[in-house]
């Protein structure tokens, strides 16, 4: 009861990033459906307003609040179309897939930079070693 040794059953990384996505994937979606709750509470509103109302008839737009709905209607599809579509083509896996191309190509990169480094540096210590090489057979013969 008291021991020392207590097991602590703690989430992996992978299990962590997992969990992670599908927090905010449940998010998404429920602001997602609240968007929808509010757009349809919004046009009813809309239309009780002006058309039962009479209010908003002073403008110059007859029917004002179809076009109010529509537009209202354009921006909850965008929203429909980034959450369901979008997120599938540039989701996690697209994410992933993205930066391990980067992490290649900068490795890559990386290894022709060295194999440079490694040339330009080659020169100038062989140069110096033949100069060692010279000096001391010269100092030698001294």
């Amino acid at each position: 009861m008291f021991s020392k040794n207590k097991k602590s059953e703690g989430l992996d990384h992978e299990q962590r990033l997992q969990y992670e996505y599908a927090r905010k994937r449940v998010i998404q979606k429920k602001r997602l459906m609240r968007h929808f709750i509010i757009f349809l509470a919004g046009s009813v509103l809309l239309i009780i307003i002006n058309p039962v109302l009479g209010i908003g008839d002073e403008f110059f737009i007859k029917d004002w609040f179809v076009w109010a709905i529509l537009i209202w209607a354009f921006l909850f599809l965008i929203h429909l179309f980034n959450v369901f579509v979008m997120n599938k083509f540039m989701g996690k896996e697209w994410e992933d897939q993205q930066l391990e191309r980067l992490k290649e190509k900068q490795t890559k990169r990386i290894a022709e930079l060295q194999k440079e480094v490694d040339g330009d540096l080659l020169l100038p210590k062989e140069e110096v070693k033949k100069n060692e090489d010279q000096n001391s057979t010269s100092q030698e013969t001294e």
